[in-house]
């Protein structure tokens, strides 16, 4: 599964950002679908997760009732749509895929990975 990040950009505190991530290859309507993020000098971490059907969905805590994710198996494209962006969401934003769905969302568990699209939130 080959995966493409896009949507990123600057945008004002308090403003939105709707990521996408167009996956390609073999059957990527059958993956579960994450988006992660790292800021600089930090650990790359966990923000979204949607399974392949999309009746289940994960976030970390920080970005509940904020960010959604979703995803349209027609298109093969996955969305996360951020409102009320915070400086401390400033990272570059990552979409990635696993073959199976887990509340447990651990970057080791997804195969996939898209090169990322940058987000930059100023206060």
């Amino acid at each position: 599964v080959q995966l493409q990040a896009s949507g990123g950009g600057l945008v004002q505190a308090g403003g939105s950002l709707r990521l996408s991530c167009a996956a390609s290859g073999r059957t990527p309507s059958a993956y579960s679908m994450g988006w992660f993020r790292q800021a600089p000098g930090k650990e790359r971490e966990f923000v979204a997760a949607i399974s392949a059907t999309g009746v289940n969905t994960d976030y970390t805590d920080s970005v509940k009732g904020r960010f959604f994710i979703s995803r349209d198996n027609a298109e093969n494209t996955v969305y996360l749509l951020m409102n009320g962006l915070k400086p401390e969401d400033t990272a570059i934003y990552f979409c990635a895929a696993r073959p199976y769905y887990s509340p447990n969302n651990y970057r080791g568990d997804y195969h996939y990975w898209g090169q990322g699209t940058l987000v930059t939130v100023s206060s």
